[in-house]
């Protein structure tokens, strides 16, 4: 059952969404700005962000072509450095330029290669918030397809459930598959909602040593004792990585037009 926005006063009151893009995609060259159905890539994750009316949307760009088809598409995009190591890191940059006073008590961190995102998953995740203790708010879909269970490139959330079993609190996440024995196994959507206390906290940590380890930032949240929730949701948005994704999500929203 989804919390209701105004049922606690420790809800975020002014959300901002803050997709980070860059041009270095070994495997996709110039990503960003790829077609989709007659708008680059990062401009239909944009609407896609719009879509989920949560407010303020802005692409952290890391080169000045992304920031062009932002502006040329009426967007706000706000240029950083080219080299962070993390799409965290970019947001964070993001953020202390575009409000530095800390109007924005929450930042939702959108992926920019999720082009066909429905427009419910990034409320899902800020949804999370509701509860004062929650740091940090993220997403999981049931693994259906039995290829992905072994996959090292689809992330398991290991989640102790609620009693509602809609999510429930994150316990780790890994490239193995776990946990073992019989039951579901949660295929982890990497779109994050942060309490703007807490990404100042996480992008001020050391990488720690089990994220090294697994290649996954939100361990380092983990091993800090930071709360991560994680909402159950249907289906895993299509993440855009190679040409193969890319003209599957041009099949996907050029049907939709």
């Amino acid at each position: 059952m989804a919390t209701s926005m105004t049922s606690s006063p420790a809800f975020p009151a002014n959300p901002v969404i803050l997709i980070p893009a860059r041009m270095q995609s070994l495997r996709l060259p110039d990503k960003p700005l790829a077609d989709i159905a007659g708008l680059a890539m990062i401009v239909q994750v944009m609407r896609r962000a719009e879509e989920a009316d949560l407010g303020r949307v802005v692409v952290a760009c890391g080169e000045a072509e992304i920031a062009d088809a932002v502006t040329a598409a009426g967007g706000e995009p706000v240029l950083t450095r080219p080299d962070h190591a993390s799409g965290s890191d970019r947001i964070h940059e993001a953020l202390m330029r575009i409000d530095p006073d800390g109007t924005h008590d929450a930042i939702i961190n959108v992926q920019g290669d999720l082009p066909t995102l429905a427009p419910g998953l990034p409320r899902a995740a800020l949804e999370l918030l509701a509860c004062a203790d929650v740091d940090i708010g993220t997403l999981a879909a049931e693994i259906t397809d039995a290829e992905e269970r072994d996959n090292p490139n689809v992330v398991k959330a290991v989640v102790s459930p609620n009693d509602s079993g809609s999510g429930g609190r994150a316990l780790y996440f890994t490239r193995s598959t776990a946990p073992s024995g019989a039951g579901s196994l949660y295929h982890h959507i990497g779109l994050y909602a942060f309490r703007r206390a807490a990404l100042m906290r996480f992008i001020a940590l050391p990488p720690s040593p089990l994220e090294e380890r697994e290649r996954l930032e939100q361990l380092r949240a983990l091993e800090a004792g930071m709360r991560i929730d994680v909402a159950f949701v249907d289906t895993v948005p299509l993440g855009v990585d190679t040409p193969r994704d890319l003209n599957r999500a041009r099949q996907i929203l050029g049907a939709g037009a």
